[in-house]
């Protein structure tokens, strides 16, 4: 290992520490703190969420949820490289679960994006591809070029290639939206497999 490498290791390693004891929301979080994300210095592939629900804080693994068996459906993927941080990144704009509201849970807190999310990104120098998830996430990661509603967005998903991808959240409460929106599986996704099998083997799709 080289020492730049190990050193980036070490860096990583010790905000990822830091993120992980994290109390700053802790009188806003009905259960209490418990960050939850998943990197590695040589992933490829960076997904980014809303923010963990009551499975993922129970279990402390992200996406272990029917979200994240749609996910993994749409990625092609199974768990052991799904779960596998030298491939993959899990970093959502919320690392807790902000709690439940009427129509669902709660939007990520801000703070954790304000606090943690540019140093960690920063520390992640091998992405090539981004999967934006939900309108929370493309808001942050797309910036100006966010349309006005996910809909527009995830329809102008050539836009934003070859770096990143939206893409609407994969939970069953969105089923209506994909009644609805019947393009997206059959059109978008299979491009998101051939971008996902190109981020993690490019030799192979060269």
């Amino acid at each position: 290992m080289s020492a730049s490498l190990g050193m980036r290791q070490q860096t990583l390693a010790v905000l990822v520490k830091d993120i992980r004891a994290c109390t700053l929301c802790a009188d806003h979080l009905p259960l209490g703190p418990r960050p939850i994300i998943q990197v590695g210095t040589s992933a490829k592939i960076l997904i980014v969420g809303q923010a963990p629900g009551t499975r993922v804080h129970e279990t402390g693994i992200p996406f272990n949820d029917p979200s994240g068996e749609r996910l993994r459906s749409w990625l092609a993927l199974d768990k052991n490289v799904f779960y596998d941080e030298k491939q993959i990144a899990l970093v959502p704009m919320g690392f807790c679960f902000p709690g439940s509201g009427k129509s669902g849970d709660l939007p990520p807190r801000t703070e954790c994006a304000q606090t943690w999310r540019a140093s960690l990104l920063a520390k992640l120098p091998n992405i090539v591809l981004t999967l934006v998830i939900g309108q929370y996430a493309q808001a942050w990661h797309l910036h100006t070029k966010n349309k006005e509603n996910l809909t527009e967005t995830v329809q102008n998903w050539k836009n934003y290639l070859p770096n990143a991808i939206p893409l609407p959240h994969p939970s069953p409460r969105n089923n209506r939206w994909f009644k609805q929106n019947q393009w997206f599986e059959k059109e978008v996704i299979p491009h998101l497999q051939l971008l996902v099998k190109k981020a993690l083997h490019p030799d192979e799709t060269s």
